[in-house]
């Protein structure tokens, strides 16, 4: 049986690659929800495996800061603001397919550098 942390970086994965079928379907609305949520499920593994409160959006902020802190990688901060972007266009639908696209690619970069923490 996979820990919560386990659980949160294989879901995170998943949501990436249905981001990218998404996005290739061009279904913008549904790609930046999966980009965001693989983002934000990764910084959740990190936290659960830290012992790191993860419920909230806020909560989330506050990991990544610490992340970013902690391991110098400032760029955590941003590339984290980028996945949020996704999320509102879910709700908002204002990013062309470009844009979803190059968050996309941020969001995967962002969880590279996550799983590259200690």
């Amino acid at each position: 049986m996979p820990t919560r942390a386990q659980f949160y970086r294989n879901t995170s994965s998943r949501y990436h690659t249905r981001a990218q079928s998404y996005l290739a379907q061009n279904d913008l609305l549904q790609a930046s929800e999966k980009g965001w949520g693989a983002a934000a499920l990764r910084v959740k593994s990190v936290a659960e495996r830290r012992g790191w409160r993860h419920i909230s959006h806020d909560d989330l902020k506050i990991v990544v800061g610490r992340l970013a802190a902690q391991s110098g990688d400032q760029r955590l901060r941003t590339l984290f603001s980028v996945a949020g972007v996704l999320h509102r266009n879910f709700y908002e639908g204002w990013l062309n397919r470009s844009r979803v696209s190059n968050r996309l690619n941020d969001v995967t970069e962002l969880n590279h550098r996550l799983s590259n923490l200690p």
